[in-house]
């Protein structure tokens, strides 16, 4: 499970991390709902809230996967979507993704994302080869829930995190322990 909570939260932060040039979320309480192609992993679901200052640092450079470790991030909007292509290397994997992100960052958008991994450790539930396809939807839900603050994730299973206390490789903020694990 900790796997899972790791990979989940990876693919979380390198999908905004790496689109340098997204616009701005609105601030409050955001459900992402991942699936993945052929019931490679089973659907993931978190809420997240946010406000501008989270969001702009989940989006920054320093924030994410940055220069040290994408070789190749390229942002470029097409008919009304955001094209994202990228090639990121952490640790001893790399993976190369193609993302489109389509809607409205105010209310609902989607993020279609192809990724091929290579090297490191296997993760659960991805097909051998390391690729995968993968459909992020994003739906604004409101103001956040009472007792959240600003970077708080809630999976479906009720575990909680907060991206401002964590440490993603690549300098997440917030110092915290190790590669994506949550403060205890």
């Amino acid at each position: 499970m900790r796997a899972l909570i790791a990979f989940v939260t990876a693919v979380v932060f390198a999908l905004p991390a790496v689109a340098l040039d997204l616009p701005a979320r609105k601030p409050g309480l955001w459900q992402l709902t991942m699936s993945f192609d052929k019931g490679a992993m089973p659907q993931q679901v978190i809420k997240q809230c946010i406000d501008a200052a989270t969001d702009k640092k989940m989006n920054s450079v320093s924030g994410g996967m940055g220069r040290e470790q994408c070789s190749k991030q390229d942002v470029r909007q097409v008919a009304g979507t955001i094209i994202i292509d990228s090639l990121c290397k952490m640790g001893p994997m790399t993976t190369a993704s193609h993302a489109v992100v389509s809607g409205d960052f105010n209310s609902a958008y989607t993020v279609q994302v192809d990724s091929k991994q290579e090297g490191g450790p296997s993760v659960p539930g991805m097909p051998p080869g390391g690729a995968m396809k993968m459909t992020m939807a994003a739906k604004w839900l409101g103001a956040c829930e009472a007792g959240q603050r600003p970077g708080d994730m809630i999976m479906a299973n009720g575990f909680k995190m907060n991206v401002n206390e964590m440490q993603m490789p690549g300098g997440m903020p917030g110092g915290g322990p190790g590669p994506g694990m949550p403060r205890r």
